[in-house]
This record gives C-alpha cells, sequence and structure tokens, in this order.
C-alpha cells in the first residue's frame, strides 16, 4: 500500500475581530481539516491539520484549550469523544480529564478561538455528545455520571438543572456517550461492566430513568448512533473483535439487530459512521487496521470485503480514535503508538484507500481524541 510521509510546515495566523462571514464559514473551499488532541498533563491542546484534496497535509497549527490532560502512554482516558464538534462545525469542544473540565472553541475558518471553559459537573470527563443547542458530558471518575449543559451566548456552557446521571455504578468505566439523531435517547456504555446505559432526553434538558441493557458481545467499548437511529456498538471481543448494532425500543431496551460480527482484528474500541449513514468503519487497535461495514435499513451490518479488513496502519500503530470527515470523503485514524495520523479515502462502495500518513506527533505521550470537518 502506497504511504507517503510528508512533512509539515507551522503558520501562525492572528486572529482580529470576528466577522458574521468569518463565523459562517468553518472551513476554506478545496481543503479537508482535522483536529487532534494531546491530552497532555501539563497543558492540554488541540492541533489542526488542513489538507489538500488529495489528502496531503498543508499546514499544522497548535491551540491552548487553558485546561490540563491526564498524560499516559497510550489511550489513557479509554475512551471514544474526548473531542467533539457541533453538527455545524461552529464549534469544538474539547475534554480536559485533568482539570476536570470542557474547553469551547470557536471554529473559524477551519481555525479555533478560545471562548470559554467550565467545570464538568463531576471528575474525570472523558467523552462528550451534542443534540441541538446541548452537550452532555460522561464523567469517568468517581461515581460515572452525566451532566447536561445549555450552549448558551458565545458558547458558554451553562449547566442543566438537575440535569446530572449516575451510571449503573461507582467505578464502571464509562468510554462512550452518543445521543439519537430524533434527541430523545441517550446511550453510554459502560466498559468494566459490559453494559450499555440509556436514558430518555426529557424537554427540559434532564435525563429520564437509567435502563441497563447487558451487551449482546463480550467487551462493549464504544456506541454511536446511526443517522437511521441505530446505535452501533465496537466489542473488543475475548478471542476476536466484533461489532453489534441495536434498535432502541421505547422503554429504553435494546434489541440487537446484527449481533457480534467478527470485526477479523484485535481490540475493536473505536467506530465510526459516515455522515449518509451507509458505512461504519471499527479501528482494530490490537492488529492495527481498520474493519469497515455497510448499514442496511435496518440497521444490519455486512462485512464490505471478505475478510472485513478495509485498511491497514503501520505496524504496532496501536491505532485509537477514528473520525469521517464532514463530506464523508475521508476517514483519519489516530495512531498514537507511533506518532502518527493516518489518512484514507473512501471510495463510493465504502472501502479505503489510503492516501498519506501524517508525522509530527511524540510517540506514545497519551494522544486522545479526533475530529473531522
Amino acid at each position: 500500500m502506497l504511504k507517503a510521509i510528508r512533512g509539515l510546515s507551522t503558520i501562525a495566523i492572528g486572529i482580529g475581530c470576528l466577522l458574521p462571514a468569518m463565523l459562517a464559514s468553518s472551513q476554506t473551499r478545496g481543503t479537508e481539516t482535522f483536529f487532534v488532541m494531546s491530552n497532555n498533563a501539563d497543558k492540554n491542546q488541540v492541533t489542526e491539520f488542513v489538507q489538500s484534496s488529495d489528502g496531503t497535509v498543508v499546514a499544522k497549527e497548535t491551540f491552548d484549550t487553558q485546561g490540563r490532560g491526564t498524560g499516559g502512554v497510550n489511550d489513557p482516558l479509554e475512551s471514544q469523544g474526548s473531542l467533539m464538534l457541533s453538527a455545524d462545525h461552529t464549534l469544538l469542544f474539547a475534554a480536559n480529564a485533568g482539570s476536570g473540565d470542557i474547553t469551547v472553541f470557536q471554529v473559524i475558518g477551519g481555525r479555533l478561538l478560545f471562548l470559554n471553559r467550565q467545570p464538568s459537573g463531576g471528575s474525570d470527563p472523558v467523552a462528550i455528545a451534542l443534540s441541538q443547542n446541548r452537550v452532555y458530558v460522561l464523567n469517568q471518575g468517581g461515581a460515572g455520571s452525566v451532566v447536561g449543559f445549555q450552549i448558551g451566548l458565545h458558547g458558554q456552557l451553562v449547566p442543566i438543572a438537575n440535569s446530572t446521571a449516575f451510571l449503573s455504578a461507582n467505578a464502571v468505566g464509562g468510554s462512550s456517550i452518543s445521543i439519537s439523531p430524533d434527541g430523545q435517547t441517550l446511550a453510554v456504555v459502560e466498559r468494566l461492566t459490559n453494559n450499555i446505559d440509556t436514558f430518555h432526553i426529557n424537554q427540559n434538558g434532564t435525563l429520564g430513568s437509567l435502563v441497563v441493557n447487558p451487551s449482546a458481545g463480550v467487551g462493549a467499548f464504544s456506541g454511536q448512533f446511526a443517522p437511521d437511529g441505530k446505535l452501533i456498538i465496537s466489542e473488543t471481543g475475548s478471542n476476536i473483535s466484533a461489532i453489534s448494532s441495536y434498535t432502541v425500543l421505547s422503554n429504553g431496551k435494546l434489541s440487537a439487530v446484527t449481533q457480534s460480527l467478527t470485526t477479523n482484528g484485535d481490540a475493536n474500541c473505536w467506530n465510526a459512521i459516515t455522515p449518509n449513514g451507509a458505512f461504519v468503519y471499527a479501528s482494530n487497535a490490537g492488529s492495527s487496521n481498520i474493519s469497515g461495514f455497510s448499514i442496511g435499513r435496518s440497521g444490519a451490518l455486512t462485512p464490505l470485503t471478505s475478510s472485513s479488513v478495509v485498511g491497514s496502519n503501520p505496524e504496532n500503530a496501536t491505532n485509537l480514535d477514528i473520525a469521517v470527515s464532514g463530506d464523508g470523503k475521508f476517514l483519519y485514524s489516530l495512531n498514537a503508538e507511533v506518532g502518527t495520523v493516518g489518512v484514507f479515502a473512501i471510495q463510493s462502495n465504502g472501502t479505503l484507500t489510503e492516501v498519506d500518513e501524517i508525522p509530527g506527533f511524540t510517540a506514545a505521550v497519551g494522544f486522545n481524541g479526533i475530529a473531522a470537518l
């Protein structure tokens, strides 16, 4: 597979007064932009990458969250969704697990302007989910909780009164949070109990009673709602990893559609879904590759190839989070153990073609979180 390692040039850009036209623009025409979070324990930062239409990187810039991460070696947060974009790509939210707060950036022409920082309402925030003008934060530490916020003027996060909801027990390893497209169901994966929690989202933003669903497969780690409302769960498995899909019933119970379909890889902990809901990709950290599946009308999953593997990363990459660009053209793989990001072009049939491998990170220093415009 063709790989081109390309150097990066740093561009310092001053940001002046915010004009309405700038606020409406989320990226430069003809380019793609994505962001990676350092999770540094002294000074958490988000690095912005701008790439040309063929996927090769042309610039990068770094922005301080003004909070702290946890540091570590590889995958210290053990979560998906620590860096999250709003649906309209005008705001970026970063979880500062070390300082227990959330940073909000304005996205201006693909670059970031710090707006504010808000306590997460718990300890060790590791994942963020958004629905319209609301943000929900998953706190992994302590009792384990979900806390809701309203997005106010200038991106200020305003806590929603009585919105704190607790997981099934203390220290359950909450590892992902996602909200259904209709904004009525919030789902949390408990990594250590192998449970999937669902909450009904009330009109005022508070959460209904906890509904605990045992995962259909072993090692549930992350869950994402597809545009059709099906919940797709990555499973690390016992011998080999798998992926499952579920329908959410009116009482919050989950009904499996596809149950533990093998990814033919190891340590599938993260998944990413294309904006049109046609495909889902699974990041197999243990085997350093990516599997791909089509999503049928009923939510049934079908491998894109005979082996289901559609992309390979460098040996021992231990690829973590993955993200799909907003236009559905590219997939990005955070290879934190080797300090690179893999860039893959998504073909019309869902298969992947590698177009770049981006260096520029220090290997094995705790990078977590990736998001793409």
